[in-house]
C-alpha cells in the first residue's frame, strides 16, 4: 500500500512538470532556458535513430519514452526513470512515444565533473574503491526528493528575478541527490581522484579536443598513466567501446554536423575531422548513417522542415541531439 502511494504520488509529481514544460515551451525543438544549465525539450512525434553526444547530465522525461544505444547497448527510460551520463558519450537515440496531443517533454541539466568532484566531497558514502569502474551511464528509477527539486528548477523560469540567487542551490541538490541515489556510483567514480574512472574521464576530453588528431594508444594510455591493456579495459568499462572506436563517433558525428551547417562538400568534411582518405570516410559515414554523405545531406535536409529537433545537429556538439 505504501510503495502504491507513493508510485501516485510520483505520477502527479511528474504531471505537474509535465504541465510546466508544456507552459513554458509551445513549439518543439531544444529550447534553451534562462538557467544556463538548463535545457527544455519537446517533440510532437517519434524520431528516427540519430547519433548524438551526450555530456555529464541528468535527463528527466516528464512525458514520453526515449531509447538509447551505447555502442551494442540499449537504454530504455521514460516518465518512470532518468538517466544520468557522467561523461561526454556518442549514443544514438531514438524517441519512441511522442504524439500532438501528448507531446515527448524533457528537462536536461548539465553539470561538469568540478560540481560532481564537488558534491562527492559532501557524501557521507565514500567507500567506493578505487579499482571498481563503471559504465559512464545509467537508468534509474525517479524518486520523490529528486524529482521534487528538478520541479523547483524548472518553476524558478517562472520567477527570473530569483533564478540568479535560488538556481545554484538547487543545481547543488541535484547533483547531490543523483551521488546518493541507488546508482550514485556511476557519478561517484568520476569524482574520485587517482581512480581509474576518472583518469578516464581525462582521456575522453582529450579525445574531445583532439578527435581530428592522430594519436596512438600508447600516447592515451600515457596520459591516463597506465598500460595500453588497462586503458582499454577501462575505458571500455566506462564507454562499452575502444578509445578508436569512441574517436571515430566523434569524427563522424562533427562531419555531419560540418555538412548541414556549412557548404563544403564531403572531402573536406572527411579532412576537416581528420580523415586522410575521403574514400574510407564514406564508406564509415554510410556504414554508420545508412546513406553516403551527399545523399543523407539532402534527405537530412529535407527533414529539418518537418522535424526541428534535427536542426540541432548543426549546433555545437554538447548536448543529446536527438531529444
Amino acid at each position: 500500500m505504501g510503495d502504491n502511494r507513493l508510485h501516485s504520488a510520483i505520477q502527479e509529481r511528474q504531471q505537474e512538470l509535465a504541465l510546466k514544460i508544456q507552459a513554458l515551451v509551445h513549439t518543439d525543438g531544444f529550447h534553451q532556458t534562462a538557467i544556463p544549465a538548463l535545457t527544455l525539450i519537446r517533440a510532437s512525434s517519434t524520431t528516427e535513430p540519430l547519433l548524438s553526444l551526450y555530456e555529464p547530465s541528468l535527463i528527466m522525461i516528464a512525458q514520453g519514452s526515449k531509447i538509447v544505444m551505447l555502442a551494442n547497448e540499449s537504454y530504455y527510460y521514460d516518465e518512470a526513470t532518468y538517466l544520468v551520463a557522467s561523461v561526454h558519450l556518442p549514443i544514438t537515440g531514438q524517441i519512441v512515444q511522442a504524439s500532438p496531443e501528448k507531446p515527448y517533454l524533457c528537462a536536461q541539466l548539465s553539470f561538469t565533473t568540478e560540481q560532481m568532484i564537488e558534491s562527492f566531497k559532501q557524501t557521507s558514502e565514500m567507500n567506493l574503491h578505487k579499482s571498481e569502474t563503471e559504465r559512464g551511464m545509467a537508468v534509474s528509477q525517479t524518486n520523490a526528493p529528486l524529482l521534487d527539486a528538478v520541479i523547483r528548477l524548472v518553476s524558478l523560469l517562472e520567477t527570473p528575478e530569483h533564478i540568479a540567487a535560488l538556481s545554484p542551490l538547487i543545481i547543488r541538490e541535484i547533483i547531490y541527490r543523483l551521488m546518493q541515489d541507488e546508482q550514485g556510483r556511476h557519478m561517484r567514480q568520476f569524482a574520485i581522484m587517482g581512480s581509474h574512472a576518472h583518469s578516464i574521464a581525462s582521456v575522453i576530453g582529450h579525445i574531445q579536443s583532439h578527435y581530428a588528431n592522430r594519436f596512438t594508444i600508447q600516447e592515451l594510455a600515457n596520459l591516463a598513466n597506465m598500460s595500453v591493456s588497462t586503458l582499454h579495459h577501462h575505458f571500455k568499462k566506462v564507454t562499452a567501446m575502444s578509445p578508436l572506436q569512441y574517436q571515430k563517433l566523434i569524427r563522424l558525428r562533427e562531419a555531419r554536423r560540418l555538412l548541414i551547417s556549412q557548404r563544403i562538400d564531403a572531402a573536406e568534411a572527411a579532412f576537416q575531422v581528420g580523415y586522410e582518405s575521403a574514400t574510407q570516410f564514406s564508406r564509415e559515414y554510410t556504414r554508420m548513417f545508412g546513406l553516403p554523405p551527399i545523399r543523407d545531406m539532402k534527405q537530412l535536409k529535407q527533414s529539418l522542415t518537418t522535424h526541428p529537433l534535427l536542426n540541432h545537429t548543426s549546433n555545437d556538439a554538447d548536448s543529446d541531439t536527438n531529444k
